[in-house]
């Protein structure tokens, strides 16, 4: 099996006959090209984070701290990046980070099934958030035989929670991710500025105004008073009152591997292996939700050694192979980005995903070999050293 850094090859060949990428090769010239690309309304939910957006900075800035030591003829000739998950061996530890607003990245409005199709094509996995454009039955068929999880936001209605996770059980779903930081909506002045939050226009509800639960609530169906469909949307939505009585009501209803994401504290990936979860998801929604908060990446180690063996996926902050080196080091199962891939779409479709799962890929897989980590299990945190 061919390396991912072997790559970077055919843009090295290409180039002899004077053709060059028609995509970018650097995260901030993908940036660039993003901003320049997207509807101002779309680019200021994708882009900004809380508050003057110091958190989202600090969670890239943390990488820098962390420094990966050479280690030479270390037999790192061919890699093998492949994990274990939940039962499954999958060839990469890339996941699709669940984005909110990832339908209306593609100038289509079908990013979800576009996001789809790019995670069967690379077979890296795609964590499907609750705020869809098309309803999660067919996303998850768009995907293939690559693995799904289905991302839940908790609503304040248990037999709508409920009528979620069977959806996505029936669907093909393998796990169910529940997002905990967002319980309410964070203070976003990017979003505030132009009065824009997608959703209150009833756009990436599907999952809502399609599901019988959802409908049964209301006096008219969706499609013929999308107003009230997303006044009842807003009074669901939120959740504060959420407790650990409710995890364990959820770990009770379903035979899926159950995560929580947004999990930093130690305490609490104790408590979340206490109420029977399988995995947990280290994570601060990329500076998203509470501005002032410690970098995700900082948390990392602490959730690790107190999740007791289960498997800790992480995201915030990821924009290069070489920051998936390092996390995965710390002790990552799998590593998520989100950003990244969410301006691939909005540049290129499905060939600009591709692409951007590519980049990652080959820059990891190169700085594997160089540095002299044949392989995921060697990636430990030995193999890091502080830099401050």
């Amino acid at each position: 099996m061919p390396n991912f850094g072997d790559w970077q090859l055919t843009t090295y060949l290409a180039g002899l006959t004077g053709e060059k990428p028609a995509l970018p090769m650097s995260y901030a010239d993908l940036e660039r090209r993003a901003e320049a690309t997207m509807p101002p309304e779309i680019w200021s939910y994708v882009a900004g984070g809380a508050g003057d957006e110091h958190t989202q900075r600090a969670n890239v800035r943390a990488f820098e701290r962390w420094g990966l030591m050479p280690r030479m003829l270390a037999g790192a000739a061919e890699r093998d990046l492949s994990v274990d998950l939940f039962g499954r061996r999958l060839p990469t530890p890339l996941m699709l980070a669940p984005v909110g607003v990832i339908a209306l990245c593609d100038p289509g409005g079908h990013g979800d099934l576009v996001t789809a199709r790019a995670a069967a094509s690379t077979g890296v996995p795609m964590v499907a958030s609750t705020l869809m454009q098309d309803p999660l039955e067919e996303v998850a068929a768009a995907l293939g035989d690559t693995p799904g999880w289905f991302q839940l936001y908790p609503p304040n209605d248990r037999e709508l929670m409920e009528s979620f996770v069977r959806r996505a059980e029936a669907g093909g779903f393998s796990a169910i991710v529940v997002t905990l930081d967002t319980l309410t909506l964070g203070w976003r002045p990017r979003d505030l500025t132009i009065a824009s939050f997608p959703q209150l226009k009833g756009l990436c509800l599907a999952n809502y105004f399609t599901d019988p639960v959802f409908r049964a609530k209301l006096a008219k169906p969706p499609e013929d008073d999308v107003q009230a469909a997303t006044g009842l949307w807003s009074a669901l939505f939120g959740n504060p009152r959420l407790s650990w009585d409710d995890i364990a009501w959820l770990r009770s209803i379903t035979t899926l591997p159950l995560l929580l994401k947004g999990i930093c504290h130690p305490d609490d990936a104790r408590r979340a292996v206490d109420v029977g979860v399988d995995g947990i998801y280290c994570s601060n929604h990329g500076g998203r939700q509470a501005n002032g908060g410690l970098p995700a990446l900082d948390c990392l180690p602490d959730v690790i050694a107190a999740a007791g063996g289960l498997p800790v996926v992480f995201d915030s902050g990821v924009r290069s192979g070489a920051e998936v080196v390092k996390a995965l080091a710390l002790g990552a199962r799998a590593v998520g980005v989100g950003r990244p891939y969410a301006y691939g779409l909005a540049i290129g479709g499905q060939a600009g995903i591709e692409h951007v799962l590519r980049c990652l890929l080959a820059e990891a897989d190169l700085i594997m070999a160089i540095d002299g980590y044949p392989t995921i299990a060697s990636l430990t945190p030995d193999a890091l050293r502080r830099l401050d």
